[in-house]
């Protein structure tokens, strides 16, 4: 499929600024839900684009190095885990491409979202249900969202060791299960979801937050991220060249 067919209708139709909009972290079962938007600009070439989820680590880490570089626009953003139990998973989807959109810093003429439910963002909107595999603003916005997450539960690996959330991100799976049933729940397990009955919960305790180890130290040199609750603002736009702006 072309992923830019979408991008160049849209331009031809008047709309300048195309932006994308798509999440990561619905399903897991603990950290944050993340969400990411992204401006292109006309004629980006960005070899192997495709939907977050059809490629390798290795491959989204660098993609998402050229989308950050190249995109005119662009921003990520995320709510906690305490916001998905308080809200639902749902409204804290919505609540973080709001973010992510409100984090661009500039007006596009036109948002593609990845899905059939329409978050209500301050702009012209399309819904586009598997948008991340038919449009490259939303593969890109996709990419975006997915490392960041992932950059963020590696992180929580090291606070919370006993879990395992380098190998499966916080996502319901067999050794996490696991962990679970041994530990009982992290400071950032979403409640919300551990007690609603979901396969595998079977024998977990839900009385308290069980924290077993203290977090350990981070390689001397490395750069950490932590949890993004408020938007992270960014823009590939280098020298004299200008976000685009709603026409």
């Amino acid at each position: 499929m072309d992923l830019w067919a979408m991008e160049r209708e849209l331009r031809a139709s008047g709309f300048e600024a195309v932006c994308g909009i798509d999440e990561a972290g619905r399903g897991p079962l603990a950290g944050p839900v993340f969400a990411a938007a992204a401006i292109l600009p006309p004629g980006i070439v960005l070899p192997g684009l495709d939907d977050s989820k059809k490629l390798s680590a290795k491959a989204r880490e660098r993609l998402y190095g050229e989308i950050t570089e190249k995109a005119l626009a662009y921003a990520i953003a995320s709510a906690s885990h305490q916001e998905i139990d308080g809200l639902n998973i749902l409204n804290a989807t919505f609540l973080t491409m709001n973010r992510a959109f409100d984090g661009l810093g500039t007006q596009p003429s036109i948002a593609l979202i990845d899905g059939n439910r329409d978050p209500k963002i301050n702009c012209r909107s399309k819904c586009v249900v598997g948008g991340d595999g038919k449009s490259a603003s939303i593969a890109a916005a996709s990419i975006l969202a997915k490392v960041a997450r992932d950059r963020h539960m590696a992180d929580m690996a090291e606070k919370y060791p006993q879990y395992g959330f380098e190998k499966h991100k916080g996502y319901g799976t067999k050794l996490h299960f696991e962990k679970l049933r041994e530990h009982g729940p992290s400071e950032i397990h979403r409640m919300s979801f551990l007690k609603s009955g979901w396969p595998g919960t079977a024998g977990i305790m839900w009385t308290a937050h069980r924290p077993a180890t203290e977090p350990r130290r981070a390689a001397a040199g490395r750069k950490r991220e932590t949890q993004i609750p408020a938007p992270k603002r960014g823009s590939g736009a280098r020298g004299g060249r200008r976000s685009p702006s709603n026409t």
